[in-house]
Protein backbone atom coordinates (compact mmCIF):
# COMPACT_ATOMS: atom_id res chain seq x y z
CA UNK A 1 0.00 0.00 0.00
CA UNK A 2 0.96 3.34 -0.87
CA UNK A 3 1.64 6.01 1.59
CA UNK A 4 1.64 8.87 -0.76
CA UNK A 5 -1.03 11.39 -1.13
CA UNK A 6 -1.86 13.59 -4.86
CA UNK A 7 -3.56 17.03 -4.30
CA UNK A 8 -4.15 19.28 -7.28
CA UNK A 9 -4.05 22.96 -6.58
CA UNK A 10 -2.31 25.04 -4.21
CA UNK A 11 -5.09 27.70 -2.54
CA UNK A 12 -6.49 27.53 0.44
CA UNK A 13 -7.94 23.97 0.18
CA UNK A 14 -5.05 22.14 -0.91
CA UNK A 15 -2.63 23.89 1.28
CA UNK A 16 -4.62 22.68 4.00
CA UNK A 17 -5.26 19.17 2.83
CA UNK A 18 -1.67 19.00 2.38
CA UNK A 19 -0.73 20.10 5.34
CA UNK A 20 -2.91 18.67 7.92
CA UNK A 21 -2.11 14.80 5.60
CA UNK A 22 1.29 15.28 5.62
CA UNK A 23 1.41 16.16 9.74
CA UNK A 24 -0.50 12.74 9.93
CA UNK A 25 2.57 11.34 8.06
CA UNK A 26 1.43 11.14 4.72
CA UNK A 27 3.58 11.86 1.71
CA UNK A 28 1.97 14.29 -0.19
CA UNK A 29 2.62 15.08 -3.69
CA UNK A 30 1.22 18.96 -4.36
CA UNK A 31 0.37 19.78 -7.75
CA UNK A 32 0.00 23.48 -8.70
CA UNK A 33 0.56 24.54 -11.92
CA UNK A 34 1.35 27.89 -11.06
CA UNK A 35 3.69 29.96 -12.33
CA UNK A 36 4.00 27.75 -15.13
CA UNK A 37 0.40 27.71 -16.71
CA UNK A 38 -1.08 31.19 -15.08
CA UNK A 39 -4.68 31.98 -14.77
CA UNK A 40 -5.90 35.68 -15.32
CA UNK A 41 -7.17 36.44 -11.68
CA UNK A 42 -3.62 34.83 -10.21
CA UNK A 43 -0.39 37.36 -9.83
CA UNK A 44 2.60 34.92 -8.08
CA UNK A 45 3.09 30.92 -8.01
CA UNK A 46 3.04 31.55 -4.28
CA UNK A 47 0.97 28.79 -2.67
CA UNK A 48 -2.39 30.40 -0.64
CA UNK A 49 -2.59 33.74 -2.56
CA UNK A 50 -5.75 35.62 -1.89
CA UNK A 51 -6.62 36.95 -5.16
CA UNK A 52 -9.57 39.17 -4.31
CA UNK A 53 -10.46 39.92 -0.48
CA UNK A 54 -8.00 39.66 2.17
CA UNK A 55 -10.69 39.05 4.88
CA UNK A 56 -11.31 36.06 6.42
CA UNK A 57 -14.30 37.64 7.99
CA UNK A 58 -15.50 37.72 11.24
CA UNK A 59 -12.98 36.08 14.04
CA UNK A 60 -16.52 36.45 16.73
CA UNK A 61 -16.54 32.51 17.41
CA UNK A 62 -19.72 32.49 19.73
CA UNK A 63 -21.84 34.71 18.10
CA UNK A 64 -20.78 34.09 13.59
CA UNK A 65 -20.26 31.06 11.72
CA UNK A 66 -17.40 31.72 10.30
CA UNK A 67 -15.64 32.66 13.65
CA UNK A 68 -16.81 29.22 14.49
CA UNK A 69 -15.00 28.12 11.33
CA UNK A 70 -11.81 29.60 12.72
CA UNK A 71 -11.89 28.89 16.24
CA UNK A 72 -12.01 24.79 14.78
CA UNK A 73 -9.59 25.20 12.18
CA UNK A 74 -7.20 26.83 15.06
CA UNK A 75 -8.17 23.46 16.98
CA UNK A 76 -7.03 21.51 14.58
CA UNK A 77 -3.91 22.78 13.76
CA UNK A 78 -4.77 24.37 10.48
CA UNK A 79 -1.84 26.26 8.98
CA UNK A 80 -4.20 28.83 7.11
CA UNK A 81 -5.88 30.29 10.44
CA UNK A 82 -2.19 30.11 12.06
CA UNK A 83 -0.33 31.66 9.24
CA UNK A 84 -3.53 34.35 8.68
CA UNK A 85 -3.17 35.43 12.48
CA UNK A 86 0.69 35.90 11.84
CA UNK A 87 -0.15 38.30 9.56
CA UNK A 88 -3.07 40.31 10.81
CA UNK A 89 -3.80 43.64 10.33
CA UNK A 90 -6.15 45.74 12.11
CA UNK A 91 -9.99 45.12 10.55
CA UNK A 92 -12.31 45.69 14.22
CA UNK A 93 -13.94 42.46 14.39
CA UNK A 94 -12.62 40.85 11.45
CA UNK A 95 -9.27 38.78 10.38
CA UNK A 96 -7.73 40.53 7.73
CA UNK A 97 -4.27 39.90 6.87
CA UNK A 98 -1.21 41.50 4.47
CA UNK A 99 -1.81 38.98 1.69
CA UNK A 100 1.83 38.97 0.01
CA UNK A 101 3.58 37.79 3.16
CA UNK A 102 0.63 35.50 4.32
CA UNK A 103 0.88 33.43 0.68
CA UNK A 104 4.54 33.77 1.54
CA UNK A 105 4.81 32.26 4.74
CA UNK A 106 2.48 29.13 3.48
CA UNK A 107 4.82 28.53 0.33
CA UNK A 108 7.88 28.42 2.65
CA UNK A 109 5.80 26.00 5.62
CA UNK A 110 4.66 23.94 2.44
CA UNK A 111 7.77 23.56 0.84
CA UNK A 112 9.73 22.75 4.14
CA UNK A 113 7.80 20.01 5.24
CA UNK A 114 9.96 16.93 5.26
CA UNK A 115 6.87 15.22 3.87
CA UNK A 116 5.67 17.09 1.22
CA UNK A 117 7.15 17.83 -2.13
CA UNK A 118 5.92 20.35 -4.83
CA UNK A 119 5.43 19.89 -8.49
CA UNK A 120 4.23 22.82 -10.95
CA UNK A 121 3.29 20.06 -13.75
CA UNK A 122 -0.50 20.83 -14.99
CA UNK A 123 -2.89 17.94 -14.30
CA UNK A 124 -5.14 17.88 -17.21
CA UNK A 125 -6.81 14.18 -16.93
CA UNK A 126 -8.86 12.23 -13.76
CA UNK A 127 -6.35 9.76 -12.27
CA UNK A 128 -6.91 6.39 -12.33
CA UNK A 129 -5.47 5.00 -9.34
CA UNK A 130 -3.96 6.28 -6.30
CA UNK A 131 -5.13 8.44 -3.64
CA UNK A 132 -6.10 11.60 -4.98
CA UNK A 133 -7.75 15.25 -3.94
CA UNK A 134 -8.85 17.97 -6.42
CA UNK A 135 -8.84 21.48 -5.14
CA UNK A 136 -8.00 23.47 -8.02
CA UNK A 137 -10.73 26.15 -6.92
CA UNK A 138 -13.41 28.26 -9.30
CA UNK A 139 -10.38 28.64 -11.74
CA UNK A 140 -9.76 25.25 -12.81
CA UNK A 141 -8.49 24.73 -16.00
CA UNK A 142 -10.05 23.89 -19.20
CA UNK A 143 -8.29 20.78 -19.22
CA UNK A 144 -9.12 19.37 -16.17
CA UNK A 145 -12.44 20.84 -16.10
CA UNK A 146 -12.95 19.19 -19.55
CA UNK A 147 -11.70 15.96 -17.98
CA UNK A 148 -14.48 16.31 -14.82
CA UNK A 149 -17.31 17.05 -16.94
CA UNK A 150 -17.11 13.97 -18.69
CA UNK A 151 -16.68 11.84 -15.96
CA UNK A 152 -19.29 13.62 -13.76
CA UNK A 153 -21.99 14.83 -17.21
CA UNK A 154 -22.25 17.99 -18.61
CA UNK A 155 -25.07 18.80 -16.48
CA UNK A 156 -23.42 18.46 -12.93
CA UNK A 157 -20.57 20.84 -13.61
CA UNK A 158 -21.13 24.48 -13.83
CA UNK A 159 -18.73 27.04 -15.38
CA UNK A 160 -19.97 29.93 -13.68
CA UNK A 161 -22.20 31.15 -10.58
CA UNK A 162 -25.36 32.08 -10.96
CA UNK A 163 -26.75 33.20 -7.66
CA UNK A 164 -29.75 33.98 -6.72
CA UNK A 165 -30.11 35.71 -2.73
CA UNK A 166 -30.97 33.27 0.35
CA UNK A 167 -32.74 34.29 3.04
CA UNK A 168 -33.29 33.23 6.33
CA UNK A 169 -36.37 31.48 6.63
CA UNK A 170 -37.28 32.99 10.37
CA UNK A 171 -36.78 36.63 8.87
CA UNK A 172 -39.57 36.31 6.33
CA UNK A 173 -42.65 37.87 6.84
CA UNK A 174 -45.36 35.37 6.73
CA UNK A 175 -48.56 37.81 8.11
CA UNK A 176 -47.41 38.95 4.51
CA UNK A 177 -46.33 35.95 2.72
CA UNK A 178 -47.64 32.39 2.51
CA UNK A 179 -46.62 29.09 1.84
CA UNK A 180 -48.05 27.65 -1.90
CA UNK A 181 -46.88 25.56 -4.88
CA UNK A 182 -48.22 27.57 -8.24
CA UNK A 183 -52.18 25.12 -8.97
CA UNK A 184 -51.12 23.50 -5.89
CA UNK A 185 -49.08 20.98 -7.63
CA UNK A 186 -47.84 18.00 -6.15
CA UNK A 187 -48.75 14.77 -4.15
CA UNK A 188 -48.05 15.49 -0.72
CA UNK A 189 -49.16 18.60 1.13
CA UNK A 190 -45.19 19.66 1.70
CA UNK A 191 -45.24 19.54 -2.14
CA UNK A 192 -48.11 21.59 -2.34
CA UNK A 193 -46.39 24.12 0.25
CA UNK A 194 -43.02 24.12 -1.22
CA UNK A 195 -42.62 27.73 -2.00
CA UNK A 196 -42.91 30.77 -0.11
CA UNK A 197 -45.04 33.69 -1.73
CA UNK A 198 -44.37 37.54 -1.65
CA UNK A 199 -47.80 39.04 -3.54
CA UNK A 200 -47.01 42.40 -5.21
CA UNK A 201 -49.42 45.36 -6.07
CA UNK A 202 -48.74 46.94 -9.40
CA UNK A 203 -47.68 50.35 -7.58
CA UNK A 204 -45.67 47.89 -5.39
CA UNK A 205 -44.18 46.33 -8.78
CA UNK A 206 -43.75 49.41 -10.81
CA UNK A 207 -41.85 50.87 -7.63
CA UNK A 208 -39.38 48.05 -7.35
CA UNK A 209 -38.36 47.73 -11.21
CA UNK A 210 -37.47 52.01 -10.79
CA UNK A 211 -35.23 50.46 -7.88
CA UNK A 212 -33.73 47.53 -9.88
CA UNK A 213 -32.80 50.00 -12.80
CA UNK A 214 -31.39 52.86 -11.10
CA UNK A 215 -29.04 50.05 -8.70
CA UNK A 216 -25.43 50.06 -8.49
CA UNK A 217 -23.83 46.68 -10.79
CA UNK A 218 -21.10 45.79 -10.79
CA UNK A 219 -18.95 45.08 -13.88
CA UNK A 220 -17.72 41.86 -15.37
CA UNK A 221 -13.92 41.34 -14.40
CA UNK A 222 -10.59 40.21 -16.44
CA UNK A 223 -11.68 36.95 -17.95
CA UNK A 224 -15.46 37.03 -17.27
CA UNK A 225 -17.29 37.26 -20.47
CA UNK A 226 -20.99 37.35 -21.24
CA UNK A 227 -20.69 33.72 -23.38
CA UNK A 228 -20.96 32.14 -19.74
CA UNK A 229 -24.04 33.39 -18.51
CA UNK A 230 -26.05 32.56 -21.48
CA UNK A 231 -29.95 31.26 -20.26
CA UNK A 232 -29.30 33.04 -16.75
CA UNK A 233 -29.64 36.38 -17.43
CA UNK A 234 -29.72 39.20 -14.11
CA UNK A 235 -32.89 40.32 -13.56
CA UNK A 236 -31.80 43.95 -14.12
CA UNK A 237 -30.55 43.09 -17.48
CA UNK A 238 -34.60 41.05 -18.21
CA UNK A 239 -36.58 44.05 -16.81
CA UNK A 240 -33.76 46.34 -19.18
CA UNK A 241 -35.65 44.50 -22.17
CA UNK A 242 -39.40 45.41 -20.47
CA UNK A 243 -40.66 46.73 -17.16
CA UNK A 244 -43.28 43.89 -17.50
CA UNK A 245 -40.38 41.08 -18.71
CA UNK A 246 -40.16 40.32 -14.83
CA UNK A 247 -44.06 40.14 -14.44
CA UNK A 248 -43.98 37.28 -17.32
CA UNK A 249 -41.19 35.31 -16.06
CA UNK A 250 -39.85 34.98 -12.28
CA UNK A 251 -42.53 37.08 -10.98
CA UNK A 252 -45.53 35.70 -12.90
CA UNK A 253 -48.16 35.63 -10.19
CA UNK A 254 -50.51 32.89 -12.19
CA UNK A 255 -51.47 29.61 -9.97
CA UNK A 256 -51.65 31.67 -6.62
CA UNK A 257 -54.36 32.55 -4.08
CA UNK A 258 -53.21 34.24 -1.48
CA UNK A 259 -54.65 33.50 1.72
CA UNK A 260 -54.21 36.91 3.54
CA UNK A 261 -56.55 38.60 1.00
CA UNK A 262 -58.01 35.53 -1.10
CA UNK A 263 -60.56 38.27 -3.30
CA UNK A 264 -57.57 40.28 -4.76
CA UNK A 265 -54.88 38.97 -7.31
CA UNK A 266 -51.48 40.25 -6.92
CA UNK A 267 -50.17 41.79 -9.80
CA UNK A 268 -46.72 40.38 -9.73
CA UNK A 269 -45.44 37.64 -7.15
CA UNK A 270 -41.54 36.83 -5.96
CA UNK A 271 -41.13 32.97 -5.03
CA UNK A 272 -38.49 32.08 -2.43
CA UNK A 273 -37.59 27.60 -2.65
CA UNK A 274 -36.34 25.67 0.05
CA UNK A 275 -32.63 25.85 -0.24
CA UNK A 276 -31.53 23.40 2.05
CA UNK A 277 -33.35 19.72 4.00
CA UNK A 278 -33.58 21.89 7.24
CA UNK A 279 -36.24 24.24 5.88
CA UNK A 280 -33.98 27.46 7.51
CA UNK A 281 -32.97 28.67 4.46
CA UNK A 282 -35.08 30.30 1.11
CA UNK A 283 -33.66 31.32 -2.30
CA UNK A 284 -35.22 34.15 -3.98
CA UNK A 285 -35.71 32.00 -7.28
CA UNK A 286 -34.58 33.47 -10.79
CA UNK A 287 -33.16 36.59 -9.14
CA UNK A 288 -29.28 36.14 -10.18
CA UNK A 289 -28.05 39.22 -10.29
CA UNK A 290 -25.09 41.77 -10.88
CA UNK A 291 -26.07 44.54 -8.60
CA UNK A 292 -23.51 45.72 -5.85
CA UNK A 293 -24.35 43.93 -2.32
CA UNK A 294 -25.23 46.80 -0.31
CA UNK A 295 -28.15 47.99 -3.65
CA UNK A 296 -29.03 44.49 -3.11
CA UNK A 297 -30.06 44.63 0.26
CA UNK A 298 -32.12 48.18 0.00
CA UNK A 299 -34.04 46.55 -3.28
CA UNK A 300 -34.86 43.13 -2.04
CA UNK A 301 -36.74 44.49 1.13
CA UNK A 302 -38.93 46.47 -1.08
CA UNK A 303 -40.69 43.30 -2.26
CA UNK A 304 -43.59 42.59 0.53
CA UNK A 305 -42.80 40.45 3.09
CA UNK A 306 -38.84 40.66 3.28
CA UNK A 307 -39.05 43.99 4.43
CA UNK A 308 -37.17 43.16 7.67
CA UNK A 309 -35.44 39.87 5.28
CA UNK A 310 -31.52 38.60 7.32
CA UNK A 311 -29.60 37.24 4.33
CA UNK A 312 -27.41 34.63 4.11
CA UNK A 313 -25.88 34.94 1.00
CA UNK A 314 -26.66 37.74 -1.49
CA UNK A 315 -26.90 37.04 -5.21
CA UNK A 316 -24.01 37.78 -8.15
CA UNK A 317 -23.16 35.97 -11.19
CA UNK A 318 -19.53 35.43 -11.88
CA UNK A 319 -16.79 32.81 -13.67
CA UNK A 320 -16.36 29.89 -10.98
CA UNK A 321 -16.18 26.41 -11.80
CA UNK A 322 -18.12 24.06 -9.32
CA UNK A 323 -19.18 20.45 -9.24
CA UNK A 324 -22.90 19.44 -8.23
CA UNK A 325 -21.42 17.92 -4.83
CA UNK A 326 -24.42 16.69 -3.35
CA UNK A 327 -25.45 14.38 -6.60
CA UNK A 328 -21.33 13.08 -6.69
CA UNK A 329 -19.64 13.09 -3.60
CA UNK A 330 -20.28 10.78 -0.47
CA UNK A 331 -19.64 11.59 3.26
CA UNK A 332 -16.43 11.48 2.82
CA UNK A 333 -15.75 13.68 0.22
CA UNK A 334 -15.08 10.68 -2.62
CA UNK A 335 -15.88 10.95 -5.84
CA UNK A 336 -18.94 8.42 -6.01
CA UNK A 337 -17.66 7.06 -9.45
CA UNK A 338 -14.15 6.95 -8.86
CA UNK A 339 -13.66 6.68 -5.06
CA UNK A 340 -9.89 7.29 -5.52
CA UNK A 341 -10.59 10.58 -6.28
CA UNK A 342 -11.81 13.23 -3.52
CA UNK A 343 -12.77 17.58 -4.30
CA UNK A 344 -12.15 19.91 -1.58
CA UNK A 345 -12.41 23.74 -1.08
CA UNK A 346 -14.77 25.90 -3.95
CA UNK A 347 -14.78 23.47 -6.76
CA UNK A 348 -17.62 21.44 -4.36
CA UNK A 349 -19.67 24.35 -3.64
CA UNK A 350 -18.62 26.30 -0.72
CA UNK A 351 -17.65 29.64 -0.79
CA UNK A 352 -15.05 31.64 0.53
CA UNK A 353 -11.22 31.64 1.77
CA UNK A 354 -12.48 30.14 5.41
CA UNK A 355 -14.89 27.57 3.84
CA UNK A 356 -12.68 26.11 0.96
CA UNK A 357 -9.94 25.46 3.70
CA UNK A 358 -11.76 24.04 6.47
CA UNK A 359 -13.01 21.51 3.56
CA UNK A 360 -9.87 20.98 2.56
CA UNK A 361 -8.36 20.49 6.22
CA UNK A 362 -10.90 17.94 6.54
CA UNK A 363 -10.55 16.37 2.94
CA UNK A 364 -6.57 16.37 4.08
CA UNK A 365 -7.44 14.32 7.72
CA UNK A 366 -10.07 11.68 5.89
CA UNK A 367 -7.37 10.77 2.68
CA UNK A 368 -4.30 10.51 5.11
CA UNK A 369 -6.86 8.54 7.79
CA UNK A 370 -8.37 5.87 4.64
CA UNK A 371 -4.44 5.66 3.64
CA UNK A 372 -2.66 4.74 6.99
CA UNK A 373 -5.61 2.41 7.52
CA UNK A 374 -7.82 3.91 10.40
CA UNK A 375 -11.42 4.31 10.88
CA UNK A 376 -11.86 8.08 11.33
CA UNK A 377 -15.44 8.86 12.82
CA UNK A 378 -17.81 10.95 10.82
CA UNK A 379 -17.44 14.62 10.86
CA UNK A 380 -20.23 15.83 13.79
CA UNK A 381 -22.73 17.49 11.65
CA UNK A 382 -23.54 19.54 14.76
CA UNK A 383 -19.80 21.64 13.93
CA UNK A 384 -18.86 24.29 11.42
CA UNK A 385 -17.24 21.72 9.17
CA UNK A 386 -19.84 18.65 9.78
CA UNK A 387 -22.58 21.74 8.77
CA UNK A 388 -20.85 22.46 5.24
CA UNK A 389 -19.62 19.27 4.57
CA UNK A 390 -23.42 17.70 5.01
CA UNK A 391 -24.27 20.38 2.96
CA UNK A 392 -22.61 20.08 0.00
CA UNK A 393 -22.50 16.25 0.66
CA UNK A 394 -26.54 16.00 0.28
CA UNK A 395 -28.29 18.60 2.70
CA UNK A 396 -28.62 20.74 -0.49
CA UNK A 397 -30.80 20.38 -2.54
CA UNK A 398 -29.37 19.40 -5.62
CA UNK A 399 -31.52 20.84 -8.54
CA UNK A 400 -30.63 24.54 -6.68
CA UNK A 401 -27.25 24.16 -5.28
CA UNK A 402 -24.99 26.57 -5.65
CA UNK A 403 -21.72 27.43 -3.96
CA UNK A 404 -22.56 28.60 -0.55
CA UNK A 405 -20.73 30.25 2.59
CA UNK A 406 -20.78 28.37 6.30
CA UNK A 407 -24.16 30.54 8.18
CA UNK A 408 -26.31 28.97 11.02
CA UNK A 409 -29.01 28.28 8.75
CA UNK A 410 -26.81 25.34 7.51
CA UNK A 411 -27.13 24.12 11.25
CA UNK A 412 -29.38 21.71 13.33
CA UNK A 413 -31.88 23.70 15.50
CA UNK A 414 -31.45 23.28 18.83
CA UNK A 415 -34.58 22.13 21.10
CA UNK A 416 -35.61 24.69 23.79
CA UNK A 417 -34.87 28.04 22.15
CA UNK A 418 -36.35 30.76 21.08
CA UNK A 419 -36.65 31.70 17.37
CA UNK A 420 -36.92 35.20 15.47
CA UNK A 421 -34.49 38.19 15.76
CA UNK A 422 -35.04 38.15 19.66
CA UNK A 423 -33.29 34.78 20.41
CA UNK A 424 -30.85 35.22 18.15
CA UNK A 425 -28.03 35.97 20.68
CA UNK A 426 -29.01 32.72 23.17
CA UNK A 427 -29.58 30.39 19.93
CA UNK A 428 -25.92 31.16 17.73
CA UNK A 429 -24.38 30.86 21.57
CA UNK A 430 -25.89 27.50 21.60
CA UNK A 431 -24.54 26.47 18.31
CA UNK A 432 -20.76 27.61 19.06
CA UNK A 433 -21.29 25.80 22.61
CA UNK A 434 -22.60 22.43 21.41
CA UNK A 435 -20.26 22.92 17.86
CA UNK A 436 -16.87 22.92 20.29
CA UNK A 437 -17.73 20.51 22.33
CA UNK A 438 -18.46 17.91 18.86
CA UNK A 439 -14.99 19.19 17.32
CA UNK A 440 -13.04 18.75 20.35
CA UNK A 441 -14.49 15.07 20.68
CA UNK A 442 -13.49 14.60 16.99
CA UNK A 443 -10.56 15.84 17.49
CA UNK A 444 -10.22 13.97 20.58
CA UNK A 445 -10.74 10.35 18.55
CA UNK A 446 -8.17 10.62 16.65
CA UNK A 447 -5.16 11.02 19.26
Amino acid sequence: MTHELHIVGGGMAGSEAAWQAANMGIQVVLHEMRPKVKTFAHRTGNLGEMVCSNSFRSDDDEQNAVGLLHWEMREAGGLIISTAHKHRLPAGGALAVDRDPFSESITDALTSHGNIRISHEEITELPTDGHWILATGPLTSETLGAAIQAETGADRLAFFDAIAPIVYAESINMDVAWLQSRYDKGETEEEQKAYINCPMTKDQYEAFIDALLAADKTEFHEGETAKYFDGCLPIEVMAERGRETLRHGPMKPVGLTNPHNPEQKAYAVVQLRRDNALGTLYNIVGFQTKMKYGAQASVFKMIPGLENASFARLGGIHRNTFINSPTLLDDQMRLKSRPNIRFAGQVTGVEGYVESASMGLVAGRLAAAEILGRDLPTVPQDTAHGALLHHISGGAEAKTFQPMNVNFGLFRPLDGLKGGRRGRKDRYKGYTDRAKACWQEWLASQA
